[in-house]
């Protein structure tokens, strides 16, 4: 059920093929982020009419809300959110960073203050693991410590022992669960090159693995920081394993890290910006809410297939976000999710070409995509 094939390369850059319980994932591949059991303004039926591969659900926030027990009884995850395709679950982990002031770790765990009723909650490697199990989802994240992006030394490696001591009792709770369903674990140690190669080394030690993930990254370090760190990495992951940058969501991030061995994405970026009126386009990033846009008779993006660029003109959706329609929410996160579900697409195909034609596809895609920020 689990299993993974290169298929193309160019230079760093691969593409593949990820067999999972709910289906075959082709690589590089964007995953929408579904927090709550749901892309925010898209249903599965939009998604699939994107080409969404994979989904991404927290294990945090469903726990709090409505609680796994209540989707067992509803029949599991995929059903219980209408999406027959595979789900990844994420641990909670970056809960610790994003609820820092919610939150108390030590070492068994940690202890969040609930956001919907203010009670305390404890997660621990385990209780994570079993979450994960009673939801359903094709992969499993192992509980790890994320910390921010400007961390120093002290704190990095605090972090990272602890997240380790915390994967091989994840390793074992999984383990004695005998589900079907597979455990990725997470490399941490900040933007420390030497904690991250140690890091990888000791999580590899604990394996075998059917995947890896690249944690605390695209968490307020610069952006030569976290290529620099991936930089670090790629020549020490191992080939034959999917690599899954965490929250990584921008397009030129995106393209950045394919080309540094990089498999799997996933990010709120493209929904969140969308519900601010900012769309991904081949030449940047546009803000639909702009006077200028007010009679604009064009598509959004001319070469997009999506309903939003194939149905409205600039000057109807920015009329929709003047006018505070929830509409025009819907139909931006639609064609940014969209847009990097193609972004992908496009770097597989390029990859596919072999030799130096990666290379070649992403000077030519820098060229014309100038990123202004508004995301």
């Amino acid at each position: 059920m689990f299993d993974f094939w290169i298929d193309g390369q160019s230079g760093a850059a691969r593409s593949g093929s990820l067999t999972l319980p709910h289906g075959t994932v082709e690589t590089p591949v964007f995953m929408p982020v579904g927090t709550q059991a749901t892309v925010r303004t898209l249903s599965p039926h939009d998604l699939k009419s994107i080409g969404a591969q994979i989904v991404l659900a927290n294990t945090y926030h469903l726990h709090v809300r409505p609680g796994e027990d209540v989707i067992a009884q509803l029949g599991g995850l995929h059903k219980f959110m209408a999406w027959e395709r595979p789900l990844l679950t994420d641990s909670g982990g970056f809960q610790v960073f994003s609820l820092e002031g919610f939150r108390k770790v030590d070492e068994d765990g940690v202890e969040f203050q609930s956001h919907v009723d203010g009670g305390r909650r404890k997660l621990t490697p385990e209780k994570a693991i079993e979450i994960q199990a009673t939801l359903g989802s094709d992969i499993a994240m192992a509980f790890d410590h994320v910390i921010p992006g400007g961390a120093d030394e002290a704190t990095a490696r605090d972090a990272l022992e602890r997240t380790l001591r915390w994967l091989a009792r994840c390793k074992k709770r999984h383990a004695s669960l005998m589900g079907t369903q597979t455990l990725w674990p997470i490399i941490q140690g900040g933007t420390l090159p030497a904690l991250r190669t140690e890091c990888l080394d000791r999580v590899m030690e604990l394996g075998p693995w059917t995947g890896i993930a690249i944690g605390g990254l695209s968490v307020g370090e610069p952006k030569d920081k976290m290529y620099a760190t991936i930089d670090v990495l790629e020549s020490r992951l191992p080939p034959t394993l999917p690599r899954y940058l965490m929250g990584v969501g921008f397009p030129q991030d995106l393209v950045a890290a394919v080309e540094r061995g990089i498999d799997l994405f996933d990010c709120v970026a493209p929904t969140r910006g969308g519900r601010n009126g900012s769309a991904y386009t081949p030449e940047g990033t546009v803000n639909i809410r702009n006077a200028a846009y007010r009679t604009d008779d064009r598509p959004l993006d001319e070469s997009c297939d999506c309903e939003t660029c194939t149905t409205y003109s600039r000057g109807y959706l920015r009329h929709l976000f003047a006018a505070g329609e929830l509409l025009g929410l819907r139909l931006l996160s639609l064609h940014n999710v969209r847009y990097l579900i193609r972004l992908a697409a496009e770097m597989r195909g390029a990859i596919q070409r072999g030799g130096d034609a990666f290379g070649n596809w992403a000077e030519d895609w820098r060229r014309r995509y100038q990123h202004t920020g508004v995301a």
